[in-house]
């Protein structure tokens, strides 16, 4: 499997994490169906693609990436779409995170493993 195609693939599993976790949070402690179906089909989607990826990029490095930008999306999606507040501490705190995952993307010799 090439890089891009990793990338793509690690790309759907965070997607599919932040919904994931998403209809977690509207499950109402597991009590609604709906969004409970859809939790387990996302983890079960993003557990399952970075299995693969884990295959040519590794793991710290993947799972570096997928926990960091799924912090920062999961939170942007709660402010836009639930109303959750977010201070400039921990708007700072995820522009940190998105800095660190593009300084291991970037500049660490790690990723072309």
């Amino acid at each position: 499997m090439s890089l891009p195609l990793a990338y793509l693939l690690l790309a759907i599993a965070i997607a599919s994490e932040v919904i994931a976790t998403t209809a977690l949070s509207l499950s109402n402690g597991l009590t609604r169906t709906g969004p409970i179906v859809v939790s387990a089909i996302g983890y079960a989607v993003a557990l399952g693609l970075l299995a693969v990826v884990m295959r040519v990029m590794p793991t710290g490095v993947v799972y570096a990436i997928w926990s960091g930008l799924g912090v920062v999306l999961i939170a942007l999606v709660a402010w836009l779409w639930q109303g959750q507040r977010l201070d400039p501490p921990a708007l700072i705190g995820m522009g940190l995170i998105v800095a660190g995952v593009l300084v291991v993307n970037l500049f660490s010799g790690a990723v072309s493993h």
